[in-house]
């Protein structure tokens, strides 16, 4: 199992780990600062380097669906297992993905309807509701949106056990992916204090304040079905 160093630090760039497999589709690591494309969110690119060599991080993935483990793809050879490398993320890209990632639970938020699909964007993201009528007041739910930006509240993980989980059901905004169980915990992210604003199981990472997502603006709604209606959301500036 890969160590995800992301988790508890999402702002970590720069890392060392030792591959513990690899073959032509890229390596293995036994920690990792590289997250790994799930729930909606890309995964990570950046570079990887080692005694005499060298490579780009086209992709990072979960090879076969297995959240156990974590696939850097490489543009090039990999290094052979029990190397020692350095890890660098591509940072810009990830705080933008970061960014949106945070501005899309707010959006849920603001728009309190089931969420049956959704992806983060550098530049944009979307979430689908299950919502049968479009919002009417676009611009009061705009404003709305960026309050909570403006509010800079805090943005925090904690973790609950399953059967906690469980009986909270409400907890679980979406409706067609529910949280990975099986490994006794789940992991929340927390906006606000006490009562939080958003508490959530996700994944992914996110800033640590709602202020450092910067202004957005609503974009079109599409219809995606008799009772599913597709909100994109955009950096403003």
């Amino acid at each position: 199992m890969t160590d995800l160093l992301f988790r508890d630090d999402p702002y970590c760039a720069e890392a060392e780990a030792t591959v513990t497999a690899a073959g032509p589709d890229g390596v293995e690591l036994d920690r990792t600062i590289f997250y790994a494309a799930s729930g909606g969110q890309p995964g990570d690119r950046g570079r990887l380097a080692w005694e005499g060599g060298s490579a780009a991080i086209l992709d990072t993935v979960h090879p076969d669906g297995d959240r156990a483990r974590v696939l850097h793809r490489l543009d090039g050879a990999a290094p052979a297992p029990g190397t020692r490398v350095s890890l660098a993320l591509d940072w810009e890209r990830r705080h933008r993905l970061m960014r949106m990632h945070t501005a899309l639970h707010l959006l849920s938020v603001v728009l309190p309807h089931g969420v049956t699909g959704g992806q983060v964007g550098e530049e944009k993201g979307r979430l689908d509701f299950d919502m049968p009528e479009p919002p009417a007041d676009l611009p009061a739910i705009e404003a709305a949106l960026n309050a909570h930006v403006a509010a800079d509240l805090p943005v925090g993980v904690e973790w609950i056990s399953e059967g906690e989980l469980a009986a909270q059901p409400e907890m679980v905004k979406t409706m067609k992916v529910k949280p990975p169980v099986g490994q006794g915990r789940v992991r929340l992210v927390r906006i606000g204090g006490e009562p939080p604003l958003d508490l959530q199981p996700c994944g992914g990472t996110h800033v640590r304040a709602t202020g450092e997502i910067g202004p957005l603006r609503l974009g079109k709604i599409e219809k995606k079905g008799r009772e599913n209606r597709r909100v994109t959301l955009h950096f403003a500036g």
